[in-house]
């Protein structure tokens, strides 16, 4: 075979072959160990279309999803057994670890008195002043999900402008807001492949630019016709794609030149640190949104806006007929919600946590980065905080269009089996990996050890 038929047949310098080979033996171990899960699973759960309670969880790479017995701190033990040192923690959902002890606490104090009345409890008393603190913005208001939270926000944004178009990032990630569901091909915004159900041309009222690219956020702003550009601080969800230097500034300085409004969204970035990214990096949003971690895993969001939206949102109020707003869900804002997120807040999202979970993440990377380096594959390490990713092919990505490029879900999926069975869980879409204040040095080693120990069965 010549040499341009085996590059063909590479993906991030690894054969397909032996890729292949990989993650059908590691299938084969995966099955072995879990006798009990097989038989509860293998054919799918009774009375679940398609067999399991939410589609993706067919999308785990592995034969069948793990059925879970109990999660306590940073490990996950299934029903046969099985321990498992968990770096995926529910995809950001439970970013601080599994049941941390004061929202535990807070649970079970507010489950004996009552888990929803569409009225505030004592606990709302301390959010408000509570998110002002961590996350800057003055007025703020509670979904239960990002997804929410972004409609919202995105629904008050155009309310203030008077402007129905939004601008997004290419590989951006916002839940399963309609508007964001677009991409780039060849240059020009299309609708994204896949999509269930969807009649609709969504690039009408959504523009698309590379993130990094200034030149096209400026030409795609210079009509004024854009109520809120809409986006994460670093690109996740896909290969992890950070900003260059200055990127943020320019992007608030033409956005207000433009009287556009900006969404900064930190559900996945609030991995960075104390407030986010956010604060972190000085950050001036005129919307913010945070959702996944910020009740310790009980499902809640918030969104806050500045001083001056706040001010025109209440005159767009005064003068706009009556009618239902369509923004709020009848168990948003639940007390059980209070409680969990007031602990959260209080006792949980604190410097002292993050500090030890940015000295982790950055013993990850270095580990992670040595063994690549060892084996000499072409590929990189991104991390944001405790947020730590590993990319099958050369870094750093500078745009939604790379990040497409780089992910090789074959060989992901092949490295995450081979690490399920090491006792390391990862995320099963990215190849992202999160460090909590119940992760140990240890756990750390441990993924750092099975991830080199497949890399090197990859590339022997």
């Amino acid at each position: 075979m010549n040499a341009i038929a085996k590059t063909a047949l590479a993906v991030g310098g690894i054969s397909s072959e032996r890729i292949a080979r990989l993650r059908g033996d590691e299938a084969g171990i995966f099955r072995k160990a879990r006798p009990k899960s097989q038989a509860k699973l293998g054919n799918g759960i009774a009375g679940f279309l398609d067999g399991v309670p939410m589609h993706w969880m067919k999308d785990w790479p592995t034969p069948f999803p793990i059925l879970v017995d109990r999660a306590r701190g940073a490990t996950i033990t299934d029903i046969d057994g099985n321990r498992l040192d968990d770096f995926c923690l529910g995809d950001t959902g439970s970013m601080f670890g599994h049941s941390p002890a004061p929202v535990a606490r807070a649970i079970r104090r507010q489950a004996g008195r009552g888990l929803t009345y569409m009225l505030p409890s004592e606990d709302a008393l301390a959010i408000g002043p509570l998110l002002q603190e961590k996350f800057g913005l003055p007025f703020w208001q509670i979904a239960t999900t990002a997804t929410d939270a972004n409609r919202f926000a995105l629904r008050v944004a155009r309310a203030v402008t008077g402007r129905e178009k939004i601008l997004v990032f290419n590989g951006c990630y916002h839940g399963a807001v309609d508007e964001t569901m677009v991409r780039m091909k060849d240059g020009h915004a299309v609708n994204r492949p896949g999509l269930a159900g969807e009649f609709r041309d969504l690039t009408r009222a959504t523009k698309i630019v590379e993130f990094n690219d200034i030149p096209a956020l400026e030409a795609a702003l210079a009509d004024r016709q854009v109520a809120c550009v809409i986006t994460e601080p670093v690109l996740t969800n896909s290969c992890m794609v950070l900003p260059e230097p200055g990127f943020h500034e320019v992007l608030r300085r033409l956005t207000r030149q433009a009287g556009t409004l900006l969404l900064i969204d930190e559900t996945h970035t609030i991995s960075t640190g104390l407030g986010g990214y956010t604060r972190a990096h000085g950050l001036e949003p005129d919307l913010f949104v945070l959702g996944k971690p910020v009740a310790g895993g009980v499902p809640a969001s918030v969104w806050g806006m500045s001083e001056a939206v706040a001010s025109r949102y209440a005159d767009y109020n005064r003068t706009k007929e009556p009618g239902y707003s369509g923004m709020g869900t009848t168990l948003s804002a639940n007390p059980l919600q209070f409680a969990a997120m007031r602990a959260t807040l209080e006792e949980v999202m604190t410097a002292d946590n993050y500090t030890h979970m940015e000295h982790l993440a950055r013993r990850l990377d270095a580990g992670l980065t040595a063994a690549i380096d060892r084996h000499g594959l072409p590929w990189h390490v991104a991390r944001v905080g405790a947020r730590v990713e590993f990319i099958c092919a050369p870094g750093p990505l500078r745009n939604g269009g790379e990040a497409e490029n780089a992910h090789a879900p074959e060989l992901e999926a092949a490295i995450h089996v081979a690490l399920v069975n090491r006792g390391v869980l990862i995320a099963p879409f990215h190849n992202m990996m999160l460090v909590s204040p119940a992760t140990t040095a240890r756990q750390v080693d441990r993924l750092i050890l099975a991830f080199g120990d497949v890399v090197g069965k990859l590339s022997a």
